[in-house]
């Protein structure tokens, strides 16, 4: 069996890239998601609506990755925040907090990129851990 197994959601955006939506990996419940953008996984375009409609949409595709590996957002140990312009660092917070309501936030940084695949003003990638049974 490989030590990683990929996971492919039609809930979220296909890759645009080489790179897989996850990885589970067999040496324990961890799962590595790839950095999502605000990608309408039915159009596979930009959602429209500025900063707010593509944190939202990035979140929700990260809900889609982790559900296709059996896991949620309260899994989340560690997310990473690439912005392109930090003046939105407030509006993405606002938004990154109504989805971690209950339980810890997980770890993160949040970094300043001069532009983002498909013109996406934020990606959000994420590491999930599921205790062992």
């Amino acid at each position: 069996m490989p030590l990683n197994n990929p996971i492919n959601t039609t809930g979220a955006p296909k890759a645009i890239g080489p790179y897989s939506q996850g990885i589970e990996s067999n040496a324990g419940k961890m799962v590595f998601c790839s950095g999502q953008i605000g990608l309408d996984p039915a159009t596979q375009n930009l959602v429209t609506g500025g900063i707010e409609a593509e944190t939202r949409r990035v979140l929700d595709n990260l809900q889609a990755v982790l559900a296709a590996a059996g896991l949620t957002l309260g899994h989340v140990v560690k997310t990473t925040i690439f912005l392109t312009d930090f003046n939105d660092y407030g509006k993405v917070n606002a938004i990154y907090a109504e989805y971690w309501k209950t339980g810890p936030a997980p770890a993160r940084a949040t970094v300043g990129v001069s532009a983002l695949p498909r013109g996406a003003k934020v990606e959000i990638d994420a590491i999930a851990v599921q205790a062992a049974k």
